[in-house]
């Protein structure tokens, strides 16, 4: 049995690799219970990831490997920190009331949260209890494994939605589009408050179309309450070279000031809320 440890304060941009060297791969985790998981670090202080200021705790675990992901050490449970549930609960209510006079509350990102699926319902579980407005950030891709009961303890989903055509989604996540457009579907259909989040990479995600058919998709959905683009950088381009992986993007620059504005008015001329 790994050893539990210290649930981790820090950064999404901190390089944690090789924690726990004995767990499973992100595609065999078979637990029940949740009473344990896998965790890469929590921030307390985030305006980016929902409404107000946030605790933000990310899990280790994903099965997808896009090509410009700045946290590829969040890809394995082995590069994570075995905490239990009980720590991680204990720890987000000594910040609870402060999250709470601020309009804040706890989004759980990754990796992919529902890779470890029993451990984020206990989390998500014990937040609400706590009065906390709840959100995770998914690319959907798993949404399938998400029962009602998962979904009902969850305010608002990040979902991120990285390509609408099939070819550029595989080419850049490895995985294929319709897990996480049927996700999207089924958020709709009930209503469930969505920010669509969508990385604006120049020379793969970029094109026109592809924008487009993400801007029809949605637009038609009530619940979406916000399309946010999100520029492509290099912050996280030091984890690859440190972790030995071949970094296809190290010469992509960012999207210029006028390309983003350009994808933003895609999405606000087909009806989409932007920014």
């Amino acid at each position: 049995m790994p050893t539990v440890q210290a649930l981790e304060p820090g950064s999404r941009h901190d390089l944690r690799v090789g924690i726990s060297p004995d767990a499973p791969d992100e595609d065999q985790i078979k637990d029940r219970e949740g009473t344990f998981g896998y965790c890469h670090s929590y921030e307390t202080s985030s305006r980016y990831d929902g409404p107000g200021l946030r605790v933000v705790l990310f899990v280790s675990g994903c099965l997808l490997r896009c090509t410009y992901c700045h946290n590829p050490d969040t890809w394995h449970l082995k590069d994570g920190t075995y905490v239990s549930v009980d720590q991680v609960l204990r720890r987000l209510g000594d910040f609870a009331p402060s999250i709470r006079d601020l309009g804040g509350g706890l989004t759980i990102s990754g990796g992919e949260p529902m890779v470890q699926l029993a451990f984020t319902r206990r989390i998500f579980a014990g937040a609400k209890e706590m009065g906390l407005h709840t959100a995770i950030q998914t690319s959907g891709f798993l949404g399938d494994r998400a029962d009602e009961e998962y979904l009902s303890a969850i305010d608002l989903v990040l979902l991120d939605i990285k390509s609408s055509d099939p070819e550029t989604y595989r080419r850049v996540t490895g995985r294929d589009i319709a897990p996480t457009l049927r996700f999207a579907e089924r958020l709709a259909a009930m209503s469930k408050p969505v920010w669509v989040r969508f990385t604006l990479v120049t020379g793969e995600t970029a094109d026109p179309p592809n924008v487009d058919g993400i801007a029809r998709f949605v637009a038609p959905m009530k619940n979406v309450e916000w399309v946010e683009v999100q520029p492509f950088h290099q912050m996280g381009s030091f984890k690859w070279k440190a972790m030995g992986l071949e970094y296809k993007l190290a010469h992509t620059l960012p999207p210029s000031r006028d390309l983003v504005k350009r994808v933003i008015g895609q999405f606000q001329a087909a009806g989409c809320q932007a920014r």
